[in-house]
């Protein structure tokens, strides 16, 4: 009767270990997601805290601008002469519309064309070459872009138009359009590519040819991802600085002609911000363009979450 009890014995003091050794386990989980926990939300709330520092920063700069001159002055008049205390902007954003809306009619039938090439058409071997290729692009720094720009586009430019300079709109809206191509690309070939293939099954089972699947089927069904891709491409181009600073002139006037020296928001606010006075209306009229490139990224970017949410809702 010995052995049997002493046989329980050791099993329970197996038992015993193992419990203490799954306890001592489950306390370092339980640990360790606490910690992981804490981390995420200091995180969360680093984030959120240089965001409001950053928005109440320059948007508190910016309102001291209409202590001093009216907000009439400022948004709709085109005279810049801050040596003359003349601080009208309507000039910069009407550029700043028209290159971003040039860019987009440049960029946007190039990616989404490419996209679906990516998608739908290339054979496998060409997808792995183009996919990574543009995914380079991406990383690729912007000076690069207007380096190349400034030395190969301008050139180019003044030869194809007999223009004197080929600095203006038209340069800005090159560079930038090949900055933004891989992006709306990537994004717009991802959205293709989610596309169920049932969609394209029941589509070539009702006798729709190749091309007839991609425009009626394919691309309405990726609209929304495709869409949000544009917006993006859109954010990137309305703040872009460096690359926009080195072709397109950055002379403070409205944009006559494609070929015209110009300026915009960013570039106006990069070559004069380091050269005026804290206290003082022209850095209040710098920081109100900075806080409304703000507000137009803000804006675009509720747009792609709300575009996101209904494409999950359907």
């Amino acid at each position: 009767m010995g052995a049997p009890v002493h046989g329980l014995t050791a099993k329970t003091q197996t038992s015993l270990e193992e419990v203490k050794r799954n306890t001592k386990r489950h306390r370092r989980h339980l640990l360790g997601n606490s910690i992981s926990r804490y981390y995420f939300l200091f995180s969360i709330l680093a984030l959120c805290l240089v965001l409001g520092l950053v928005i109440v920063f320059i948007g508190k700069t910016a309102l001291l601008l209409f202590t001093r001159i009216s907000p009439q002055d400022f948004f709709f008049s085109f005279n810049w002469t801050p040596e003359e205390d003349a601080f009208g902007a309507a000039a910069f954003i009407v550029n700043t519309l028209s290159l971003t809306a040039l860019t987009l009619v440049i960029a946007v039938p190039i990616s989404v064309g490419m996209a679906v090439l990516c998608a739908e058409i290339a054979p496998n071997w060409l997808k792995s070459f183009i996919r990574p290729v543009l995914d380079l692009l991406v990383g690729i720094p912007s000076i690069v872009y207007g380096y190349l720009g400034l030395t190969v586009l301008l050139p180019f430019l003044r030869r194809v138009s007999g223009e004197g300079l080929g600095d203006g709109l038209l340069a800005a809206a090159f560079v930038l359009a090949l900055m933004v191509l891989p992006t709306i690309c990537r994004i717009s070939d991802d959205a293709i590519v989610s596309v169920p293939r049932k969609y394209r099954d029941a589509a070539y089972a009702l006798g729709s040819t190749r091309l007839q699947v991609i425009m009626r089927v394919v691309l309405p069904a990726a609209s929304r991802g495709i869409i949000s891709a544009v917006i993006l491409g859109m954010t990137r181009a309305v703040g872009e600085t460096m690359a926009v600073v080195m072709v397109i002139g950055n002379t403070p006037q409205l944009a006559k002609s494609l070929f015209a020296p110009t300026s915009v928001l960013t570039s106006n606010i990069v070559m004069q911000i380091s050269n005026v006075e804290f206290d003082s209306t022209w850095n209040y009229s710098l920081h109100m363009m900075a806080f409304l490139l703000l507000l137009i990224s803000f804006v675009l970017i509720l747009i792609i979450r709300l575009l996101g949410r209904k494409r999950r809702d359907a």
